[in-house]
């Protein structure tokens, strides 16, 4: 490689961990920063399948997905992250600061509070009990990690009962549903007392 070769984007396996866990029933999940161009064609496959329907890029093509995560990466209050489970990818993460973002004109935002949005990556063989909640446990340590975050919030899509239903499987209490520009979201929050009760 000639110094005017750009270095080809490591795969994410290769990618240094942000974060990492050893679940016994879940493998090994890291953390590992979501390199916009690297992973468009992943994260393009994922965002435009059907059961995606509430993360809102249906119809977006390869190049949206990956302009969408160049923007998020040229920001220092949002960040983009995949989840491996065994080296393979499991899950795309972000976590954003509330007052930094459209939903922080939605509700009173606190001191410590820290966003979240996931969208788990569809099953890599059998579908297996319980991994979504372990994926959501690891992202909610990884975030809880920086002790200045009080709470966690998230904000899907009031119509996606099942992501409702895995947050408050994990500890996530009910908020009220507000109005965003792109959808009507329930407001969903943890607080680090919740998450260390478990």
């Amino acid at each position: 490689m000639t110094a005017d070769t750009p270095a080809r984007a490591a795969l994410p396996a290769d990618r240094p961990a942000l974060y990492e866990e050893k679940l016994p029933a879940s493998g090994a999940v890291r953390i590992v920063e979501l390199d916009p161009e690297a992973d468009a064609d992943l994260v393009h496959r994922w965002v435009t399948e059907p059961r995606a329907r509430y993360w809102g890029m249906l119809d977006a093509d390869r190049e949206q997905v990956r302009e969408t995560y160049g923007f998020v990466d040229s920001l220092s209050t949002h960040h983009a992250f995949l989840a491996l489970r065994d080296g393979r990818p499991a899950a795309l993460f972000q976590s954003y600061e509330p007052e930094h973002d459209p939903v922080g004109e939605c509700y009173r935002v606190r001191p410590g509070d820290h966003g979240m949005h996931l969208l788990i990556g569809p099953a890599d063989g059998p579908t297996q009990h319980g991994v979504s909640r372990a994926l959501v446990g690891v992202f909610v340590r990884f975030l809880l990690a920086d002790p200045g975050r009080r709470r966690i919030v998230a904000e899907p899509d009031a119509r996606n009962e099942r992501a409702i239903a895995l947050l408050r499987r994990c500890g996530f209490d009910l908020g009220p549903e507000i109005d965003k520009p792109e959808k009507r979201a329930r407001l969903v929050f943890l607080t680090r007392e919740s998450s260390e009760r478990g």
